[in-house]
C-alpha cells in the first residue's frame, strides 16, 4: 500500500504497558494535587473550615477536569472540539504552574532551614519567632497562588495572538550568487484541534503571503485530532504563496492520529509532503536541494516511516546547497553525517512556559534560534502554535523567515 495513503481513524487497543504508564502518571497527577493542597492548608494560617473545603474544591477540579477532556477525547466520551477542551486545558496550565511555584517554594524553603539551623548551631543566628515564619509562609502561600493566575493570563495572551514575524539571516560560506537573498517562510507546531482552529491558522496564512517567499517549510506538528474532523481546518494550507512551493514533513503528533493518513489529506490540500524524500528547486542558475525527513520516532508506529536523512539525500541530482527539513533538532545527527548544509526544525516549542523552558534544555541539544553544528547549520522554531494549554509565558510563538546570506 502507498504509505502517503491514510489506513482510517481506528484506534489500537492500548498495550499492558500503555495502561501501567498512564496509571502511574493519572496517580502522580492526583498526587501532586494533594500534596499542594496539603502544603496550602499546612502552611498557610489556620484556615477555617469553609476556606479548607474551598481549597481542597478547587484543586479536586483542576485535578478532575483536565482528565476528563484528555482521556474523554481519548474514549469518544468528550467532543475533540468544544467547551469541555478549552476549559480542561487552560486549567491544565493554572495547575502545571501551580504544582511547579509549590516545587520551587517548597525546595528554596528546605534550603533556607537547613542553613539557618547550620548557623544556629554555630551560634550566629537565633530561631526565628513563629510569626514571622508565618508570615513568609503566608507570603509564599499567596505568591503561589497569585504567580501561577498571572502567568497563566500572560501566557494565555500571547499564545492566542497571531505570532510576530520573526526575521533570521543566514550565513553560508561560498553560497552560490543566485540563492544570495533567498527566503524562506517556517511555519512549525501550529498544533490545529482542541483550542487551535482553522480561522487562527487562516490569519498565520495571511501574514505568510506578505513575506514574498521563496520557499515555505512546515515543520510538523500541524494537527492533534482525527482527519474526519480536523482535516477541514487546515484548509489555509492550499492559499500559501510561495514561488518554489510549500513543502510539509511530520512531526510526533501526526502520528498520534494516524500518520499515513494525514500525509495523504496534507497532500490533498495542497504543500507536498515529504517523507525521506526530496526535490530540486532551480532558482535562477543555482540549484537547491529541497529534502525532508519524518518524525524522529515515526518508525515506532509506522515501520515505514522510520526518519532517514541519508535515503531522503540519496540519489540527488548536483546541487549548490541543500536544506533539510525535520521535525526534530536530534535528527541533526544523522542529518550532519549525510552532509545537508543546513536543517530546519521546530518540536521544542522553547519550553512554552515554566518549567518546561528550562527543562527542555536537559532534553534536546538545540532549543531554538540559529545554531552551527559541525559544518552545517540548525534552525529551531519555538512553534507557531502551542500544545495544550493555551500559554506562552517567556516562549513566545513565531513565524520566521529566513534569508540566505554569503557568509
Amino acid at each position: 500500500m502507498d504509505s502517503r495513503r491514510g489506513s482510517g481513524c481506528a484506534q489500537h487497543p492500548m498495550t499492558i504497558a500503555a495502561i501501567v504508564f498512564f496509571a502511574v502518571v493519572l496517580s502522580a497527577w492526583v498526587a501532586l494535587h494533594w500534596w499542594v493542597g496539603r502544603r496550602q492548608i499546612h502552611r498557610g494560617r489556620a484556615y477555617s473550615q469553609a476556606t479548607r473545603r474551598v481549597i481542597w474544591a478547587g484543586l479536586a477540579v483542576l485535578a478532575v477536569v483536565p482528565l476528563l477532556g484528555l482521556v474523554g477525547r481519548r474514549v469518544g466520551v468528550v467532543p475533540e472540539l468544544g467547551l469541555m477542551q478549552w476549559v480542561a486545558f487552560v486549567l491544565m496550565g493554572v495547575s502545571t504552574l501551580l504544582i511547579s511555584f509549590t516545587l520551587a517554594v517548597e525546595l528554596s524553603r528546605l534550603v533556607v532551614e537547613a542553613s539557618a539551623r547550620l548557623r544556629r548551631r554555630e551560634g550566629v543566628e537565633r530561631p526565628r519567632s513563629s510569626e514571622r515564619r508565618q508570615f513568609f509562609a503566608d507570603i509564599a502561600n499567596f505568591g503561589i497562588v497569585g504567580g501561577a493566575a498571572g502567568l497563566s493570563a500572560v501566557g494565555f495572551a500571547a499564545a492566542r495572538r497571531v505570532p510576530e514575524v520573526v526575521e533570521i539571516d543566514v550565513p553560508i560560506a561560498d553560497l552560490h550568487p543566485d540563492l544570495e537573498g533567498l527566503r524562506i517562510v517556517q511555519l512549525s507546531d501550529v498544533h490545529v484541534g482542541p483550542t487551535i482552529r482553522g480561522e487562527w491558522l487562516d490569519k498565520v496564512v495571511d501574514v505568510v503571503n506578505t513575506l514574498d517567499a521563496d520557499l515555505v517549510a512546515l515543520t510538523g506538528d500541524f494537527v492533534d485530532g482525527e482527519v474526519g474532523v480536523l482535516s477541514p481546518e487546515l484548509a489555509a494550507l492550499g492559499r500559501i504563496e510561495a514561488r518554489h512551493g510549500s513543502f510539509f514533513v511530520t512531526g510526533n503528533h501526526e502520528y498520534y492520529w494516524d500518520g499515513p493518513a494525514w500525509c495523504s489529506a496534507i497532500a490533498g490540500i495542497g504543500p507536498t509532503v515529504l517523507l525521506n524524500e526530496h526535490r530540486c528547486i532551480e532558482h535562477g542558475r543555482a540549484r537547491l536541494l529541497v529534502a525532508g525527513v519524518t518524525d524522529l520516532g515515526a518508525g515506532g508506529r509506522v515501520p515505514a516511516h522510520a526518519s532517514d536523512p541519508a535515503k531522503a539525500k540519496a540519489n540527488a541530482p548536483a546541487h549548490d546547497l541543500s536544506l533539510l527539513l525535520a521535525h526534530q533538532p536530534r535528527s541533526v545527527y544523522a542529518a550532519a553525517e549525510a552532509g545537508y548544509d543546513l536543517q530546519l526544525s521546530g518540536h521544542t516549542h522553547a519550553g512554552q512556559y515554566f518549567p518546561m523552558s528550562v527543562l527542555i534544555h536537559l532534553l534536546q541539544p538545540y532549543v531554538s534560534g540559529l545554531n552551527r553544528h559541525g559544518a552545517m547549520q540548525i534552525y529551531v522554531s519555538r512553534g507557531t502554535g502551542y500544545w495544550g494549554p493555551p500559554n506562552r509565558a517567556g516562549s513566545p510563538s513565531e513565524i520566521t523567515r529566513l534569508t540566505l546570506r554569503r557568509a
